[in-house]
């Protein structure tokens, strides 16, 4: 009979909820006619009331988070508006609009500048291709971008002469993850005491100096399964103590649980079929998303 008094389990640490706005776009026309990316099959039939129903889901769960929520109107012949994540970069009262890769996709740009600017924002227009919050992610007061895929490296050039930030480039070398939200969550909207914010990743999605940019500045963060990425559980939403994924995507919610996260899981399984997820639908307006923080245990 050993006599070691077994050793206690750490606890995890206490995280904080804060008050988020969003902008979202129903899917209204959704549907799959082309094919852009690896997750498009426009040969198989898509089901649009069922992709309303689930995006409304979503909605749903954000409103019971107490989340505010903004919309934008569907544009008939846009079926990928409803992936508002892609349509800008909000941040400090400054809307950096977007310039898509694919012509499919190019009208979305204009869309998205037009509704930040009734919204009371100033718009910086881009010359340089970028697909918005899909690749721009902001962590602590670090602004993460990527490229590989759709964003060209010069829009992380201009995206630091925009916001006068700190841009850090990350490129993407799987086709499947094509633009950074699908291979990076960040969980911490705002920082913790000790100025840091954590996030989850695909260590396969990047290449090697992508990966050592990562472990030097996140050696806490959670390193998500390769099935877990593979239905894009990875492209989640999170306040900083709830985190919205994929409901399929089981180990990377008890990972979060392992860090202090509350993980709620969502249905989006027709929107997949576009290539997009929790986060594809969920434009972070960060400058009117700071609010009253509640702690959670």
């Amino acid at each position: 009979m050993s006599n070691t008094a077994p050793q206690p389990t750490a606890a995890a640490p206490q995280r904080t909820a804060t008050h988020r706005t969003v902008l979202m776009c129903k899917p209204t026309h959704y549907t799959v006619s082309y094919r852009i990316n690896p997750w498009m099959h426009p040969e198989e039939p898509t089901d649009t009331a069922k992709a309303v129903a689930q995006w409304q889901s979503l909605v749903d769960v954000y409103e019971q988070l107490g989340f505010e929520i903004q919309q934008i109107a569907p544009i008939e012949g846009l079926p990928d508006m409803v992936y508002a994540a892609n349509g800008g970069f909000v941040l400090d009262g400054v809307a950096y609009g977007a310039k898509f890769q694919y012509p499919e996709r190019q009208p979305e740009g204009p869309a998205y500048m037009d509704w930040f600017r009734q919204a009371g924002l100033t718009v910086a227009e881009p010359e340089e291709t970028n697909e918005g919050e899909g690749d721009f992610l902001l962590i602590g007061d670090t602004i993460y971008a990527g490229t590989g895929f759709r964003s060209d490296s010069t829009s992380h050039e201009e995206l630091a002469r925009v916001y006068g930030r700190e841009v850090v480039t990350l490129k993407l070398v799987n086709p499947s993850f094509y633009h950074l939200d699908t291979a990076i969550a960040a969980l911490d909207p705002v920082p913790d005491a000790s100025g840091r914010s954590n996030i989850a990743y695909l260590e396969s999605a990047f290449d090697e100096p992508s990966l050592a940019i990562l472990r030097e500045r996140f050696p806490d963060a959670i390193i998500a399964t390769e099935e877990d990425a593979a239905i894009l559980g990875l492209n989640s939403y999170s306040d900083g103590y709830n985190v919205v994924i994929a409901a399929r995507a089981t180990t990377f919610a008890s990972q979060l649980r392992e860090k202090g996260y509350n993980p709620i899981g969502v249905d989006l399984s027709e929107l997949l079929l576009g290539g997009g997820g929790v986060k594809c639908c969920t434009l972070d307006l960060h400058p009117i998303g700071t609010g009253t923080s509640v702690a959670r245990s």
